[in-house]
């Protein structure tokens, strides 16, 4: 029988087109084991490997809600999900004040407390703001440093080559890219990956874009650094081919229904983790269909973590906007089946 890694059913135009076997993510490159002994750490309760991207719970005044990011973390905890991923763009690192920032970074991490791996991000739209921000998170102890491709410009590629190297050369903890490019508006192609995935201090690269890019990026980085999938829709796929890293802030919202998709699939029960996988696409779609941001705050608050209000300029639902969302039939669905 064929390795679940190897991918045989369509042709793959990747950079290097022998190599298709999809990196199984979460073991990082020797280089790394040797400068970050700590990467060798396994967490999680299941193979395949969860992490998590964290809302940013707030007060009113837009402070941090410290008990109600203690309570998000926990959540993950509890699923048995192998990391956090807390200051990204699911929790709108870019919209808070510098003082709420600086308490989410410091209450994550005593709120988690070295259970579950602990990515933090720091992109910002230049590097003296990132390095800023790398300075103060790195005094903590986290699993690594996640930095978004700056925004307010339309950079090179040479530049953003150099913008990556200059600050893996700086920190002291692994880095991992971030390649957003809806929101961004460019792409970390393989191409530049190529370059950067030589530097001793970037450990990997968080993708969210198209898969058929990450695919390539997977199939021409094997061995080199650690490809970590966004791709909720194909949960159970990724899982069948051997994806074992998977970060999405979908799962902080949904955690119970993203274990009993790993299970089922883990014990190949594969018709059951595609009708579970539907169920996730399925309040992905409503989230959307109200603002992501806006309609997982108050999912969390009908879960009991509580957010008062959201960074502005992002308006938080109002009132009879929540109650319709928690009217929606897939909601309704998952608040009944795992909120009691």
């Amino acid at each position: 029988m064929k390795s679940p890694l190897l991918i045989s059913t369509k042709p793959l135009r990747c950079y290097n087109p022998k190599q298709i076997i999809l990196t199984r993510g979460l073991t990082p490159p020797a280089r790394l084991k040797k400068k970050h002994p700590e990467m060798t750490k396994q967490f999680g309760r299941y193979r395949t490997k969860i992490i998590s991207a964290l809302c940013t719970p707030l007060n009113e005044d837009e402070s941090l809600n410290a008990e109600s990011l203690a309570m998000h973390i926990e959540d993950q905890v509890q699923a048995g999900f192998a990391g956090l991923l807390v200051g990204g763009s699911m929790g709108l690192m870019q919209l808070l004040c510098d003082q709420t920032y600086r308490d989410l970074i410091e209450q994550g991490v005593r709120a988690n407390n070295g259970r579950l791996e602990m990515l933090v991000g720091v992109g910002d739209t230049s590097f003296a703001r990132t390095r800023d921000r790398i300075d103060y998170v790195q005094q903590f102890k986290i699993d690594g440093i996640v930095v978004l491709t700056p925004s307010w410009w339309k950079f090179s590629k040479d530049e953003l080559i150099q913008y990556f190297t200059d600050l893996a050369n700086y920190a002291s903890k692994p880095i991992y890219l971030y390649d957003l490019p809806g929101l961004t508006g460019v792409s970390i192609d393989v191409e530049m990956m190529q370059t950067l995935a030589d530097h001793p201090n970037i450990a990997g690269i968080k993708c969210s874009g198209a898969w058929q890019g990450t695919r390539q990026l997977m199939g021409a980085m094997a061995g080199r650094v650690r490809v970590i999938p966004a791709q909720p829709l194909m949960m159970d796929q990724l899982i069948r081919l051997g994806v074992e890293d998977n970060l999405d802030g979908i799962y902080s919202i949904f955690p119970e229904l993203t274990v009993k998709i790993i299970e089922a699939a883990e014990s190949n029960q594969w018709a059951e983790a595609e009708q579970l996988t539907h169920e996730l696409s399925e309040l992905l779609l409503v989230l959307i269909s109200y603002r992501v941001m806006p309609a997982a705050l108050a999912i969390l608050n009908a879960r009991g973590i509580y957010s008062a209000t959201t960074p502005r300029p992002v308006n938080p639902l109002s009132k009879e906007k929540q109650e319709k969302l928690l009217k929606e039939p897939a909601i309704a669905k998952y608040l009944g089946k795992f909120n009691g």
